[in-house]
């Protein structure tokens, strides 16, 4: 399965896979066909192996469904189960308590290491790293265009940061295995947080001086990294360091390339006529004609069946917005509408969203990531084959990250002139604009993040770095100095021989 534009280590044992079948891909973009029977005694000889090196880089970014190593089980992990779930913003929903239970545990801060739910979130990080490492090591040896070389290369180290900037922000450190492993190196010691965010700022610094401007790539292209996805990101790994200085300079650079710009309707940005817009930065690519299954997902999307309600509406009904989320929106926001269905709403084609349709006793639902009927596959099982990219950086994030670091820098005026261009956008208008400095400047673009980025999978990891997690997850169960981060899977402890230690807490 090749990764591309449609419309648009598990265990550390992975680290050593070999990419026997690197199946072909969407549409368009390198239409490459399956290396059946290849080993790496004869692959990695010619510039159409490094090509299918690298779409093998993007394949693992799709995958929300992993099968457990060494287990018959699967287990599903997404970003928003963790940062909106876990979370003041969303709570599970599902069809009850007994409809994935561990993530249950996990909304209420009782979670541990046995749990499937971070073993997946482990397993799918270390398998993308060891196709990255696979890449870097061998594509460098290929004679080929040193330019295309280089930006395979980036592409990879792009993607392996993307993966440990997860397993860092979900666990602390983590071991760092940055090459291809012997089987008698697959026990690995963790690294310090510290040494992982070192990792990925060199990583991203090294990708952006290869990677092609957006507006250099073709339609068909749109989906691999770029400068703008790669500085964007970098800027991420600042803020989450509080890295002030380099964060504000770095997103200043992504502003002053003019390589994007704010859609100017908030609603269009999770439509799929809106996938790839003028402010998408980093989106991973789904589509719904793979005829992907429950085993072997393929380029389909999960999220849209996992949170569309339940009922008439034939979805699974997670990421329940809390009436806390709701209220955090200013009456005349329309960004409200875009982000969450309530009671009387008209959801799509699907029919109108009342308690009795859904047969759920939930106001709310989110919107984001809702698919119309019209849209579902064309063939095959709908629920692995949904339709809409995952927006993993959004000019509007990079815009109030950079609003964040000029605050904490002293530089107010600069802050609210970035806050503002987020909120004239979804305001239209002036009107609206945040005149305050000081501390209620803060709590500004705080509230910003929210309502801007509501259900996109930020919240929890903001609350985290921002210290602020303690006062308001407190009464939902959170513990300072253990909730910060997830429990180390246990089953990895045991493969590590006990190397890999657990987090403090658990």
């Amino acid at each position: 399965m090749t990764y591309v534009n449609h419309k648009r280590m598990g265990a550390l044992a992975l680290a050593g896979f070999l990419m026997l079948s690197l199946p072909a891909c969407k549409k368009d973009f390198l239409d490459i066909n399956p290396l059946v029977g290849s080993t790496e005694a004869n692959y990695y000889q010619t510039p159409e192996d490094a090509q299918s090196a690298i779409i093998a880089c993007y394949n693992p970014l799709q995958q929300e469904v992993t099968n457990i190593q060494g287990s018959s089980e699967l287990s599903v992990h997404f970003r928003w189960y963790f940062g909106d779930i876990v979370s003041d913003d969303a709570t599970k929903g599902g069809s009850g308590d007994g409809d994935e239970p561990q993530l249950l545990l996990f909304e209420n801060f009782q979670g541990n290491g046995s749990s499937k739910l971070v073993l997946g979130e482990w397993q799918s990080a270390y398998k993308g790293i060891a196709y990255c490492n696979l890449a870097l090591a061998r594509i460098a040896g290929i004679e080929m265009d040193e330019d295309l070389k280089a930006r395979y290369l980036a592409e990879a180290k792009f993607i392996r940061a993307y993966w440990y900037m997860n397993l860092v922000t979900m666990f602390g450190g983590v071991p760092l295995v940055l090459e291809p492993l012997a089987p008698s190196e697959y026990q690995q010691p963790r690294a310090t947080a510290d040494a992982v965010w070192a990792q990925i700022e060199q990583d991203l610094a090294e990708a952006r001086v290869d990677l092609p401007f957006r507006t250099q790539l073709s339609t068909s292209e749109l989906g691999r990294a770029t400068w703008g996805a790669a500085t964007g990101m970098l800027v991420r790994a600042n803020i989450y360091q509080s890295d002030w200085l380099p964060a504000k300079e770095l997103a200043e650079e992504v502003v002053a390339s003019g390589e994007y710009a704010l859609d100017p309707d908030y609603g269009n940005i999770f439509k799929l006529s809106g996938e790839n817009g003028p402010g998408s930065m980093f989106e991973i690519q789904f589509m719904n004609a793979s005829g992907g299954n429950w085993g072997n997902s393929l380029e389909g999307t999960f999220t849209n069946v996992f949170q569309r309600a339940r009922g008439a509406f034939g979805g699974f009904g997670f990421n329940i917005p809390t009436q806390d989320f709701v209220d955090e929106f200013e009456n005349d926001d329309p960004r409200l509408a875009a982000t969450v269905f309530q009671v009387g709403d008209v959801m799509g084609d699907r029919g109108v969203f009342s308690e009795e349709a859904t047969g759920m006793p939930h106001q709310y639902y989110a919107r984001k990531y809702f698919s119309n009927q019209a849209d579902e596959a064309p063939f095959g099982d709908p629920n692995p084959n949904g339709p809409s990219n995952d927006r993993v950086l959004r000019y509007a994030d990079l815009l109030l990250m950079h609003a964040e670091a000029c605050y904490h820098l002293g530089e107010e005026e600069a802050a609210k002139s970035s806050l503002n261009l987020v909120r004239q956008r979804a305001f239209g208008d002036e009107e609206h604009d945040v005149t305050a400095g000081g501390p209620m400047l803060l709590q500004a673009i705080y509230h910003e993040r929210r309502v801007e980025l509501g259900l996109e999978g930020h919240r929890f990891f903001d609350l985290v770095r921002q210290g602020r997690a303690a006062d308001l997850l407190g009464p939902l169960g959170f513990q300072a100095g253990t909730h910060e981060i997830f429990p180390i899977p246990e089953a990895e402890i045991t493969l590590s021989d006990n190397l890999i230690t657990q987090n403090p807490g658990y």
